[in-house]
């Protein structure tokens, strides 16, 4: 009896797979070489599509670049807001800091294009300030909010702390290492997300104690 082997069939790449690898494509070329400085030819040899296919996908290359910050900001942030809804104490900041810090520090082509590209774009900035700082924002204010409600912070306007918070996580993340330089060791990153728990939960004050002044 003689059997035929059927031919494996080739998964064919679905709209969405498409837009994904073009994104991708361009979040690892705008960070090695400036929005500037690629083409779309350079995006779609690098997402092995058709450069025709980027426009059926996209306005333009400045949608591209829209895209591909918010989507990765969104996506930051959405983890570390997570994290903290499910943190198991209040106290726990520097637990959390260190893994989202560790985590951006793999994201080193996204942190390049949102801080430098959005410099020069201010429709890129506009959009990043409003789909995801505003919303992160107001997500963590309510996480604050519920701190205070529960007597573990002290009364304050939950906004400006969510503010705060969001802030220090930022700049921090954006370290040395993220542009370019050599990876910081687990030690320092842990020094550092500690370091900055221990200011936004204390402060930098000495503690009072009750001396006259």
């Amino acid at each position: 009896m003689r059997v035929f082997h059927q031919r494996p069939v080739l998964e064919q790449p679905t709209e969405e797979s498409t837009r994904t690898r073009i994104l991708q494509a361009a979040l690892h070329l705008f960070a090695q070489q400036g929005y500037d400085g690629t083409t779309t030819r350079d995006l779609a040899a690098a997402a092995h599509v058709a450069e025709g296919t980027l426009f059926r996908h996209f306005t333009n290359k400045k949608a591209i670049l829209v895209e591909v910050a918010t989507q990765g900001w969104v996506d930051i942030l959405t983890d570390l807001l997570t994290e903290l809804s499910e943190m198991g104490s209040y106290k726990a900041v520097a637990q959390v800091m260190r893994r989202r810090m560790l985590r951006m520090n793999e994201n080193s082509d996204l942190m390049r294009v949102c801080f430098f590209e959005a410099q020069f774009h201010p429709d890129l900035r506009d959009r990043i300030q409003t789909e995801v700082i505003e919303k992160m924002t107001d997500v963590a204010e309510a996480f604050f909010e519920t701190a205070m409600e529960r007597g573990i912070y002290r009364r304050m306007n939950p906004r400006v702390v969510a503010q705060v918070f969001l802030g220090m996580f930022t700049i921090a993340g954006f370290s040395k290492a993220t542009i370019g330089e050599p990876q910081a060791s687990p030690k320092a990153m842990k020094e550092m997300a500690e370091g900055i728990a221990d200011i936004f939960l204390n402060g930098v004050l000495q503690p009072d104690k009750g001396e006259s002044p």
